[in-house]
């Protein structure tokens, strides 16, 4: 199994040792070609959404990014991510991916001060820890979405068909728990 982890910028190389971990083959996305080879999954991860967004575009990289998840190859997006896929930002106007019908809220826990660390019930998880970082979270889920985890009364996680959305970041918690990971590579092995 070969899951993409987008190496455009931000905090990529934790995912790739966790899912190299978890014995699947990680591969880092820099350049249009390393998204053209054959992927069974990928990772979107934390960082600047504007950034990562902007670097897309760039690169060519942005339209076949979001054909390929549009089309239902699983991803798993984190913080950055989970902005780059909304298809709707509460404070923000500039869209990116936009193939999950969430509304987002950018940065909504405050500066970097704000950051936090919490555990949290997952879906059929149970209680895993939670990292977060300048966060967004979700205002609202559209048709299909399935609420997968709520701090706070808001929704940090969140899945749209083979789309797993996080406002948190579950691989700076990988010596507590792989247990997010292990389900996105069940998602990829059923693709």
């Amino acid at each position: 199994m070969k899951i993409g982890v987008l190496a455009l910028q931000g905090a990529f190389i934790e995912h790739v040792q966790a899912l190299r971990q978890l014995g699947a083959e990680a591969v880092e996305l820099r350049q249009l070609p390393d998204l053209e080879q054959p992927l069974d999954g990928i990772v979107l991860p934390g960082g600047e959404s504007t950034v990562q967004g902007k670097l897309l575009h760039e690169l060519g990289m942005f339209a076949p990014l979001q054909k390929k998840i549009a089309q239902g190859l699983p991803v798993l997006a984190t913080c950055a991510g989970m902005i780059l896929l909304a298809e709707k930002l509460t404070n923000d106007s500039k869209l990116h991916l936009a193939t999950m019908p969430i509304t987002v809220k950018r940065n909504a826990y405050g500066r970097q001060l704000g950051s936090f660390f919490t555990e949290a019930e997952f879906g059929k998880l149970g209680k895993v820890p939670m990292t977060f970082i300048r966060t967004p979270y979700i205002d609202s889920v559209g048709d299909g979405v399935e609420v997968l985890a709520a701090v706070d009364e808001h929704i940090v996680a969140a899945q749209y068909g083979k789309q797993l959305d996080l406002a948190f970041h579950p691989e700076l918690d990988v010596a507590k728990s792989t247990g997010i990971h292990e389900y996105f590579v069940s998602l990829c092995v059923a693709k």
